[in-house]
């Protein structure tokens, strides 16, 4: 595979020795097919970086662990690398480790590699376990800042949060579905990928604490362990339905919003008011085509370069700034699409 990168710099961004680049970019056989996957990989994040940064000053290496939907990882990924210019004056290189879904212990196993082998942060994405907790504080020791992203694991030692406040995001949407439901009759479905993750439980707990308040007499009925994942997601939907014939609304604390959809069109039912999370690319057609109300947006690029400041903050490399401020939460509909995103073909 041509490139013009050293074995050095290619194993180091692919966390393998250079004796196994070496043999990988030989073809000398005795490696298994995963890890020459994984030079491929660490050749083709270099050629994108390259593009976007100028290589000079302090380098950072930064590993981003993640466990979530394709669809989210993907957003993550592209807005990291397009906030890689902005983050002067350090340079930061990044390594990517996604899951969607499988047990914690496999990225437990990614934190103790890195742990292991060093880097200058985490950015991480995972379950509200103890387990992950105690991987975290493994990473701290070997002094590795860490920043949880979107969700959160405030008993662990991890150096600092970013997102959105999530239950001030759930109380939003219970007041968005609220309004447009009116005195219509009928019950909310509320699905969630999985309740490990804090985000999603405190999102769905606000939520349910404005409708008791607001809307006492409204039922909701949960949806939950799905990851995320369409197949899953549409099952479980169908399932919910098929018991309650008075489901008229959904908020999707979670994702799977096109497989919730795909259910009731699936058996004829109407979904009055739909409000969900992120403005990926599934959340984006959806909104366009109206099957969504709205999307509870929030600058994911600006979370991106957030957490590098801070990891570059933990090295000195940026001065101390006061605690931060949660992301802001903006409610998108198809006629307020954020710059970048291409607007509603209902919009005049």
């Amino acid at each position: 595979m041509r490139h013009p990168y050293p074995i050095r710099e290619i194993a180091r961004q692919a966390g393998l020795s250079e004796a196994t680049v070496d043999r990988v970019l030989n073809s000398r056989g005795g490696v298994r097919e995963s890890t020459i996957m994984e030079v491929h990989q660490a050749i083709k994040d270099l050629d994108r970086q390259r593009t976007q940064v100028r290589i000079g000053g302090r380098t950072f290496m930064v590993d981003i662990v993640m466990q979530t939907p394709e669809r989210f990882s993907t957003a993550v990924r592209t807005a990291l690398e397009a906030e890689l210019p902005s983050l002067h004056p350090a340079v930061v290189r990044s390594r990517f480790h996604f899951r969607q879904t499988g047990p914690a212990s496999e990225l437990i196993a990614i934190m103790d590699k890195i742990a292991k082998r060093g880097s200058q942060g985490v950015i991480l994405k995972a379950p509200d376990l103890p387990e992950v907790g105690a991987a975290v504080g493994r990473l701290v020791a070997a002094g590795i800042p860490v920043v949880t992203l979107v969700t959160d694991l405030p008993g662990s030692a991890r150096m600092a949060y970013v997102g959105i406040d999530n239950r001030a995001a759930g109380a939003t949407a219970a007041y968005l579905v609220g309004q447009w439901l009116g005195d219509r009759s009928g019950n909310v479905l509320t699905t969630i990928s999985r309740g490990s993750f804090r985000n999603e439980e405190e999102r769905e707990m606000g939520f349910r604490s404005a409708m008791r308040v607001a809307h006492p007499r409204r039922s909701l009925v949960e949806v939950t362990d799905s990851d995320g994942l369409d197949a899953t997601q549409r099952d479980l939907v169908l399932e919910a339905l098929k018991r309650d014939e008075d489901i008229v609304a959904v908020y999707s604390a979670g994702g799977g919003n096109a497989a919730t959809l795909d259910a009731f069109e699936a058996l004829g039912r109407e979904c009055a008011v739909f409000v969900a999370h992120d403005l990926d690319h599934d959340n984006t057609r959806l909104l366009r085509e109206r099957r969504l109300s709205a999307v509870l947006h929030h600058d994911l690029r600006q979370d991106m370069r957030r957490a590098c400041q801070t990891i570059m903050r933990a090295h000195k490399a940026l001065p101390d700034e006061g605690p931060a401020l949660p992301s802001a939460i903006q409610v998108v509909t198809p006629y307020n699409m954020p710059p970048g995103v291409s607007p509603s073909p209902f919009a005049s």
